[in-house]
This record gives structure tokens, sequence and C-alpha cells, in this order.
């Protein structure tokens, strides 16, 4: 693999700011001076805060830091040599403690996808996902659609819309009522029916079994590493595989 490559860092005032780096192990790796560079400061600058960095222990030293061999031109010539480079974390970290111009547009990008994250509960890089771009040398679309078919595969998730559908059409909806209880039961009981045939009291009773790893449930409420209860083995999508709850 090649090294060295031109990797954009993130887009501010409709201009691209971009860095010299190593791609490796799931992360970008750059060099003191690129990363003053992205920063618009001087190296030892960007020292200063790495040795703080490390000295406050907001990173570990040693997963953060790599000494790498790669090949640069010096005259007419290529030469290897040992440089130190340091991962992306390193380089958000100083992101957020230099004072600069450059570092103050890095913030407000960085503050904005978090910000995102935590309104919407994600944050997407359209463009990336669109035009396939694997920087990291990963394509991970792939993962992101087996994410989403998990969220909408999800018994709350698919409940919360029938909630809303019948809202909507109920002039006295109360979500309190044994009426809207007792609807939800049988919806829920015909959603069963029509994927297994079975009932849901008949699905947890021909699917249990003692015999069988987690009494033969596929999930539970704290899967896959928590505990089966008691309240689990009576839920009848819990023994359900991936293709009849999708």
């Amino acid at each position: 693999m090649n090294r060295e490559i031109r990797y954009v860092i993130y887009h501010a005032d409709d201009t691209d700011q971009a860095v010299n780096a190593v791609v490796q192990n799931d992360s970008i790796w750059v060099t003191q001076k690129a990363m003053a560079e992205l920063f618009g400061v001087n190296v030892p600058a960007v020292n200063k805060h790495l040795n703080n960095i490390y000295d406050e222990e907001e990173l570990s030293r040693s997963s953060t830091f790599s000494i790498l061999e790669i090949v640069q031109v010096e005259g007419i010539r290529n030469v290897k040599r040992k440089v130190e480079f340091y991962n992306l974390d390193a380089i958000i970290s100083v992101g957020y403690r230099v004072n600069s111009k450059k570092a103050t547009k890095f913030r407000i990008w960085a503050t904005g996808i978090l910000k995102e994250y935590m309104t919407k509960g994600f944050a997407m890089d359209d463009e990336r996902l669109k035009q396939g771009e694997n920087v990291f040398g990963k394509d991970y679309f792939r993962e992101l659609l087996e994410r989403v078919r998990s969220i909408r595969a999800s018994e709350r998730r698919i409940w919360l819309q029938i909630t809303d559908i019948f809202a909507e059409c109920s002039i006295d909806y109360d979500q309190n009522s044994d009426v809207k209880k007792r609807f939800f039961a049988t919806v829920q009981n015909k959603f069963h029916y029509a994927i297994t045939g079975q009932t849901a009291a008949e699905i947890v009773y021909n699917s249990a079994d003692h015999e069988k790893d987690y009494m033969g449930l596929t999930t539970w409420k704290n899967a896959p590493d928590g505990r089966v209860l008691k309240s689990d083995v009576t839920i009848a999508k819990n023994y359900l595989d991936d293709k009849q709850i999708c």
C-alpha cells in the first residue's frame, strides 16, 4: 500500500482542508509538521499540546503514537526514514487545544458533527457514502445498511410507527386505555401469525426449550452478554430469527 496520501480532514468555509497522512489500522497518521500545517501553527506549539495531552492522560501515548518507516524524496534520491506519527485521536485532541483561525474552524466543524450526533442520534458524510470512498481501506456502506436494517427490525421501532398511525386515525386516542392495550395485543398477534403461522402463545410454547442455549431465545433485553430474565422468555418475538423479524 502506498502510505503517503492526500486526505481531506474536513470542509470549512467552502475550502477543503487537506494533509499528507498515512492510512493504517483503521486510522490516519500524521507527523507533527503536518499537524502544524493543518491547524496553521508552528511545530513547537503542536509538540507542547501533545505533551500536555499525554501528561494529563487524556490519551495513551502507546495507542496514538507510532514510528513508521516512510520513503521521502531528498534531492534526487528516495530515502527511507523512520518518522514519528500521531493518529486521528491525537489530531482531534490537538485541534481542540490549539489557538489559531484554522483550529477554530476545525472546532466549529467537529462540534457541528458532535451536536448532530447528540441531537439526531447519528451523523453521516453523505458525499463519501454516495461516492463509495474508502479512505481507511474499508467501505463502511454495508455496515451502515446492516445497522439501519437492525434498527428498522427492532420491535420498539415497529410499534412506534403503528402507534403514530393509530393516534392519527383515532379522535379519542388514549395511550393508557385498556382499549389501546387490547388493540395492540391483537395487532401484534396478527403479525406473529402472518410471519410464523402461530400465535404469540404458540410460538413461546413450541420454541422455549430448557435444553437449548438461552432457552431457545435469539434475543433478550440484555442480549448478548446480559442474563436472561423471566420476562424475556414470555415474549414471542424473542424466539424469532433475523429473517422472520425483517
